[in-house]
């Protein structure tokens, strides 16, 4: 059986992606070849610092590389003396997507404020924009419980501005269409209020104005969707294990409680796209870099979930 290869861009040219990278192939078994997108300078050379060995064939012309062999590492260079190498690596990858080779992308982390330079929120809203997504949404995805906020990378003071009735309902949408696509079964689903215990001292309160009406809908729709529940207790074993998913109003109100709980034991998807898009539930972190001490397991759980897509 040929599997569809998993499309990587590991990211900046000093990152503990590779590492880890290296660090999952020996541990998880795996059957999709890999296509990187990097530097193959920069491949070898940290291949040579962990001790990493494994045969790598360079492909030169995507269009025309017609057989992919299981298991195997394929390279496509990037200049990495280029100014733009990381913009380059990503529109390769997106070339790749959109000639259909494959539809399993994995990226690794970003330094979203060079990268970015304040033009998107985050690699989300990027990735979306290059494919013309409109409606997309963050699901930090664990076999156990996963959480998705509504607003990404904002600032807590504006996100009150952005919240409404049809992007939460979005939200809701998309994450119910993944569950039932991929596992089988509409997922429970519980909604948190904006404010503190669902009240406000305001007369304008976004629990009862907005998130309840958004929840209301869904129901309509034969979602099994709840709430809005208060964010300071909905974590706690007996209501949380009651959940498939927590929806939460902004990043922190669901990421915190969350990487708490599994820390490395999650992967972050992008829903929406026309392809599954993932990466690993943490940043580049170079303050580790060439430590030898970073956990792989986000990567690991990755590659598991695309290696069975």
């Amino acid at each position: 059986m040929n599997f569809k290869p998993i499309l990587i861009v590991p990211g900046e040219r000093d990152t503990i992606f590779y590492e880890i990278l290296f660090k999952s192939i020996k541990k998880f078994k795996f059957n999709s070849p890999l296509i990187l997108v990097t530097s193959k300078k920069i491949f070898v050379n940290k291949m040579k610092k962990f001790f990493f060995k494994k045969k790598i064939e360079l492909i030169n012309n995507i269009q025309y590389h017609k057989k992919f062999t299981n298991n195997k590492i394929y390279i496509i260079n990037i200049d990495y003396k280029n100014k733009n190498y990381l913009n380059k690596c990503f529109k390769e990858a997106f070339k790749i997507l959109k000639l259909g080779i494959t539809n399993k992308f994995i990226n690794g982390p970003i330094n979203k404020s060079k990268f970015l330079n304040k033009k998107f929120l985050g690699i989300t809203e990027y990735i979306s924009k290059n494919f013309n997504i409109k409606n997309s949404a963050m699901l930090i995805f664990n076999k156990q419980l996963s959480v998705c906020p509504i607003t990404t990378h904002l600032p807590i003071k504006i996100v009150t501005k952005k919240i409404n009735k049809k992007l939460i309902v979005q939200k809701i949408l998309l994450i119910n269409n993944f569950y039932k696509t991929n596992f089988g079964f509409a997922p429970k689903i519980a909604i948190t209020g904006m404010n503190p215990h669902c009240e406000s001292v305001l007369k304008f309160n976004e629990d009862e104005k907005i998130v309840a009406p958004a929840i209301k809908e869904t129901k309509k729709q034969g979602l099994k969707v709840s709430g809005p529940f208060p964010a300071d207790t909905i974590f706690q074993v007996e209501n949380r294990k009651k959940f498939d998913v927590i929806i939460g109003m902004y990043h922190d109100q669901v990421l915190g409680p969350f990487k708490t709980l599994y820390e490395f034991d999650a992967i972050n998807i992008t829903l929406g796209l026309p392809f599954y898009r993932i990466s690993p539930d943490h940043g580049p972190n170079e303050k580790m870099l060439h430590l030898n001490s970073s956990n792989p397991l986000s990567l690991i759980r990755a590659l598991e979930f695309l290696d069975k897509k």
